[in-house]
C-alpha cells in the first residue's frame, strides 16, 4: 500500500526550515487556510512579503487537514497572530461528510492550540459562495450563514477576534459578485482587495489589543 501524506505535511517542510526564528519584535502572522489563502499571493505578492505575513494555505482542504498541519505550519513559526480562513471545503465534502458542528470543532481546537502556545487566533467568516462548480447542489448558500453564526459565536465566547469578510462580500444569493469571483468560489484581483483591508485591519487590532 503506498504511503499518503493526506495533510500534505510536505508542501511547507522546507519552507518552514528557511524561516528565521521569530522574536517578540516581529509581529509575525501565519495565514492558514485553503485555495483562497493559497492563491492570495498571485493576486498580489507584495501584500505578505511587505507585511511580514506567511502563507500557508493549501488548496482544497479541510479543517481535519489543516488541524493535522497547525503545529508544523503555525504553532513552530512562533508568530503573533494567526489568521485561520477554513469550512467551505468541508461543506463541499472534500474529505467526506462533515457536519457543521464538527466543522466549528476543528476550528476551535485551532484555536486552542494557538492560545495554549501565545498566538492569537483570527477566526474569519467563510467566504460566500452560491454553489460548488466541482459539487452542485449541497447549498453552501444556506450552510455558510449558518456555519459562520457559530463561528461567529465561538469567537465571542473565547474572546478572541471575529473577521466578518462574508458580510462585506456577499450579493443578494448568498454568493459572491462577479466582480469578486472567477468560479463562484476563487477570487479576482478584486475580491482580494476587499479582504486584504478587512484583514490587515483585524491584524492591526489584535495587535494593540496584544499590548
Amino acid at each position: 500500500m503506498v504511503s499518503q501524506d493526506w495533510p500534505n505535511l510536505t508542501k511547507y517542510q522546507e519552507a518552514n526550515k528557511k524561516l528565521k526564528t521569530s522574536t517578540a519584535e516581529d509581529n509575525r502572522v501565519v495565514f492558514m487556510g485553503n485555495s483562497i489563502t493559497e492563491g492570495w499571493p498571485d493576486a498580489n505578492p507584495d501584500f505578505f512579503t511587505n507585511n511580514n505575513y506567511i502563507n500557508r494555505g493549501i488548496g482544497g482542504q479541510t479543517t481535519p487537514q489543516m488541524l493535522l498541519r497547525f503545529r508544523q505550519d503555525v504553532i513552530d513559526l512562533r508568530p503573533k497572530i494567526v489568521v485561520i480562513l477554513a469550512g467551505t471545503n468541508d461543506i463541499a465534502g472534500n474529505t467526506g461528510p462533515m457536519t457543521l458542528e464538527q466543522i466549528r470543532g476543528n476550528i476551535l481546537s485551532m484555536v486552542e492550540l494557538a492560545e495554549a502556545n501565545g498566538i492569537c487566533p483570527i477566526v474569519c467568516s467563510v467566504l460566500p459562495a452560491h454553489d460548488y462548480p466541482w459539487r452542485p447542489g449541497l447549498q453552501p448558500n444556506i450552510k455558510i450563514p449558518k456555519l459562520n453564526q457559530m463561528l461567529k459565536a465561538m469567537a465571542s465566547d473565547k474572546d478572541v477576534p471575529y473577521l466578518d469578510y462574508f458580510t462585506a462580500m456577499a450579493d443578494t444569493r448568498n454568493g459572491l459578485p462577479k466582480e469578486y469571483t472567477t468560479d463562484e468560489v476563487h477570487l479576482t484581483p478584486a475580491g482580494y482587495a476587499v479582504m486584504e483591508k478587512l484583514v490587515k485591519n483585524a491584524i492591526q487590532e489584535a495587535v494593540e489589543h496584544e499590548k
